[in-house]
C-alpha cells in the first residue's frame, strides 16, 4: 500500500494508521480498495490442514457422542449382566460385582476422554477460525458502508455547489432582467 490514499482510508475507516494494523485489516483494507472478495470456506481449508490423527479424534468423538452409540453401549452392559449373572450362573467368567467389567470401562474410558478432548481442541481452533474469517468479514462489511458513506456525502456535496452554482446564474439573470424593466412606484397602502 501506499502512503496516500490508502493510508488516509486506513485511518478514516479502521481508526489506525497502516503501520498499526493487524495482518488480517491490511487484507481487509487491501481487499476493499482492490474491490475483491475476502470470504472464503473456513472448513475447506481447515479439513485440508486436519492430520490422520485428527479426522480419527473427531470420528471417534462423533460416533462416541452419539444416541446410537449410547444405546449400544447400554445393550452391550445388559447382555454383559444378563449373561454373566443370569445364564453362567456355575461357569460365569465374569460373575457379580463384574470386576472385569469395571476394569474394562475403566479402560475404555480412560482412551475415550483424551480422544474427545482433542477433538473439543480442534473444534475450538476451528470455532478461532471462524470467529477470526467473521471477523474479517464484518470489517469489510463496515468498511464498504462507511466508502458508500463517503461517496454519498461527495455526491451531496457536488449537488449542493451545482444547486449554489444554478442559484447564483439565477439570480444574475433575475438581476439582468429587473435591470431592463421599468421602475414602478410602490404605493403606500392606507
Amino acid at each position: 500500500m501506499s502512503r496516500g490514499f490508502p493510508a488516509a482510508k486506513a485511518i478514516d475507516w479502521i481508526g489506525r494508521s497502516i503501520e498499526h494494523l493487524k495482518p488480517s485489516e491490511r487484507r481487509v483494507l487491501d481487499s476493499a480498495l482492490s474491490g475483491t472478495t475476502i470470504a472464503r470456506d473456513v472448513n475447506a481449508s481447515f479439513t485440508a490442514q486436519t492430520s490422520l490423527g485428527g479426522r480419527l479424534a473427531d470420528g471417534i468423538a462423533r460416533v462416541g457422542g452419539s444416541w446410537g452409540f449410547i444405546l449400544c453401549f447400554l445393550g452391550f452392559l445388559v447382555a454383559w449382566v444378563i449373561l454373566n449373572a443370569l445364564v453362567l450362573t456355575q461357569a460365569a467368567f465374569d460373575p457379580y460385582p463384574f470386576i472385569f467389567l469395571n476394569l474394562v470401562l475403566s479402560m475404555i474410558a480412560a482412551i475415550q476422554a483424551p480422544i474427545i478432548m482433542m477433538s473439543q481442541n480442534r473444534a475450538a481452533d476451528r470455532d478461532r477460525l471462524d470467529a477470526s474469517h467473521d471477523y474479517e468479514i464484518n470489517l469489510k462489511a463496515e468498511i464498504e458502508i462507511l466508502a458508500l458513506h463517503d461517496k454519498l456525502d461527495e455526491m451531496r456535496r457536488n449537488d449542493a455547489q451545482r444547486v449554489a452554482e444554478t442559484l447564483l446564474v439565477i439570480a444574475q439573470r433575475l438581476s439582468a432582467i429587473e435591470a431592463c424593466l421599468p421602475v414602478k412606484p410602490v404605493a403606500a397602502n392606507d
